[in-house]
């Protein structure tokens, strides 16, 4: 009987036989006396073996039998105190009928689907265990988390949470592509006691963040060294808006057609020859149109360059400010305005293309939390949610085993 193949995660058990029944595996074994082993009550090293105590635990789920631990474990008597203690064993937390790595097993396979039904009959547990169980992991692993210092690439956004307590801040360490934390509220005031009590702040680099000039000067307030980075997807869409605004009122009829909204918002280069000839027709009748395209055609091609050096980073900055100066003094006002904002921007825009980071990878967390709150049918306690998230998006999966 292969029983290194249960034990090898204990190394303070001795396995001395095993006995295969039809729906188990009981694996007899004793534990071994660390040097270190002191008293519970008083801390004291000086002790005695009083007596011997069988514990049987259930230790993992093998080839559709449930493998158990029977221990030997030595009872104690501490000669200072006068207290009786158990000797511990290493992955074996005091007064449970489970080894961790029992307890893990069921965690994940819960987490990834499998239903607590399911568990109670495969792993002869109850179905309120299963659910205890995963919630004390869950606390457990943020709990590890929470000495973490702030990322140095960081990434802001808001999300929504509730009807009732409105929206939430997501904090997301855009290197790892996890969420950092999660915090009720958007505003300042919402925000200021997170933010003031967060370790490593002085030194972040990069902040990412939409253009919203409420968390533009909590940046400048609580991370005095990092640089703002403008998302690149909010930039563009600010644009079209602007653009599909200016040209719903030059030709409120044109912009209820369907077919030209399709066209209008694509970008040139994806545009097949038909499609482009279709397009072509529509600017003969209206030939102002044409201009205006052509010109946010350009612009979005600037802005959607990566990957530059600093050296062309600096060849690029006169043909930005080119076409600032156009969006400014436009007789229009959908193109003043966005000539304003990118005024208003522009140092977070021209660093679009040093950083690559984008807070598209917080726009897909946003879709996994979306998804971990519908799979529990909502969320009242954002507490819960946060714990939830935290242990769900924010590690590796990966737990350290618990003495």
């Amino acid at each position: 009987m292969p029983e290194k193949q249960f034990i090898f995660s204990i190394p303070g058990v001795q396995i001395k036989k095993s006995e295969e029944l039809s729906t188990s595996v009981i694996l007899w074994g004793y534990t071994l006396l660390q040097n270190n082993v002191c008293c519970k009550k008083c801390t004291s090293s000086k002790w005695k073996v009083k007596s011997y105590v069988t514990r049987e635990l259930k230790h993992t789920f093998w080839t559709h039998k449930l493998v158990y631990l029977k221990l030997r474990v030595p009872k104690l008597h501490c000669k200072q105190c006068g207290a009786y203690f158990m000797a511990p064993t290493p992955g074996i937390l005091s007064k449970k009928r489970a080894t961790e790595s029992f307890r893990q097993e069921v965690f994940h396979l819960h987490q990834g689907g499998m239903t607590g039904k399911h568990l109670s009959i495969t792993h002869r547990v109850s179905t309120a265990t299963v659910e205890r169980w995963y919630q004390d992991y869950v606390v457990y692993r943020v709990k590890e988390l929470e000495g973490r210092k702030c990322p140095l690439v960081l990434g802001i956004d808001e999300h929504f949470f509730s009807r009732k307590q409105g929206y939430a801040t997501t904090f997301v360490d855009l290197k790892n592509h996890k969420v950092f934390d999660v915090v009720l509220g958007r505003s300042e005031k919402s925000l200021d006691g997170f933010l003031r009590n967060l370790k490593g702040r002085d030194k972040v680099k990069v902040v990412v963040m939409d253009l919203s000039e409420t968390y533009r000067s909590i940046v400048k307030k609580y991370f005095p060294n990092a640089m703002i980075v403008a998302d690149r997807f909010h930039v563009i869409r600010l644009m079209n808006h602007h653009f599909l605004n200016l040209w719903k009122t030059l030709d409120p009829e044109g912009r209820k057609n369907r077919g030209l909204l399709s066209l209008m918002r694509r970008h040139e280069w994806n545009l097949e020859t038909k499609q482009k000839e279709n397009l072509l027709k529509y600017f003969e009748k209206h030939p102002a149109l044409q201009s205006i395209y052509d010109f946010k055609q350009g612009l979005t091609q600037l802005l959607l360059k990566k990957h530059q050096t600093k050296q062309m980073t600096k060849q690029l900055i006169p043909e930005l400010l080119w076409y600032l100066n156009e969006c400014l003094q436009s007789p229009w006002v959908h193109m003043q305005a966005f000539g304003k904002t990118l005024q208003s921007w522009l140092e977070p825009i021209a660093r679009m293309w040093r950083f690559t980071k984008t807070n598209g990878i917080t726009e897909g967390l946003h879709n996994k939390m979306e998804m971990i709150s519908r799979r529990a049918f909502g969320f009242r306690n954002f507490k819960n949610y946060r714990l939830r998230v935290i242990a769900l998006c924010g590690w590796n999966g990966v737990f350290t085993i618990r003495t």
